[in-house]
């Protein structure tokens, strides 16, 4: 049996730097063993885009060598109602490392609940607000004012505590791999420390911002 091999990445840096690459490409690798991979495809996307033209390539390869297309994770990827379509219609034999059994019939349904799980959502969403308008609820803050304003001092207060609880973690980075803002980013994602709103990937401009409130926090202590 012979595989084409297809891995996604979400940012240009990521795909650049290798993040995230290489664990699926290990994946990959351990579950062919031994079979032929006859070609690697690795797509760099934002999560809010369908177009993948390195999906629609490695379809194409596999269906000509009559080859398996590959790929390390299904997670989000059986969600992605364009991705299960491209599949399904190139009629291309399909297999996710980390969970073999999920054939045809599986992305199938995946898609047909996803669609359906999105519509019920919507549709729960519009109701409870039909109801509670008819309740006589006022919906949004009486005081927006007030409340944006008490809102905006909850997020810069959340801000400080969290930038003096990395600050320690920050400081050992940036004398470890000096100033780049990308190279102190890499840092902290190697580090295991997560951004303000919880994401593993950083960002150079969320960075600064980190520096600078970290900055501004020893200045006032």
């Amino acid at each position: 049996m012979s595989y084409v091999a297809y891995y996604r990445v979400s940012t240009q840096r990521q795909g650049q730097s290798g993040l995230g690459l290489e664990a699926q490409q290990s994946a990959v690798k351990a579950f062919i063993k031994d079979a032929q991979l006859v070609a690697e495809f690795t797509e760099v996307e934002s999560g809010r885009k369908n177009d993948r033209p390195q999906l629609a390539q490695a379809l194409a390869l596999a269906k000509k060598h009559k080859a398996t297309l590959v790929i390390a994770k299904l997670d989000r990827l059986a969600r992605n109602v364009h991705f299960i379509s491209g599949l399904l219609e190139s009629g291309v034999q399909f297999v996710a490392a980390d969970m073999p059994e999920a054939d045809r019939t599986f992305l199938q349904m995946a898609a047909v609940f996803a669609e359906w799980e999105a519509r019920k959502i919507s549709e729960r969403t519009k109701s409870a607000l039909q109801a509670a308008k008819e309740r006589g609820t006022v919906l949004g803050s009486p005081n927006p004012e007030l409340g944006s304003k008490r809102g905006v001092e909850a997020i810069i207060a959340k801000s400080n505590a969290y930038a003096m609880q990395v600050a320690p973690s920050l400081k050992e980075v940036v004398a470890r791999v000096g100033g780049n803002l990308r190279d102190i980013a890499i840092g902290l994602e190697n580090r295991g420390i997560k951004t303000a709103k919880g994401n593993s990937q950083w960002h150079p401009a969320q960075v600064a911002k980190l520096m600078r409130r970290v900055e501004c926090m020893s200045s006032l202590a």
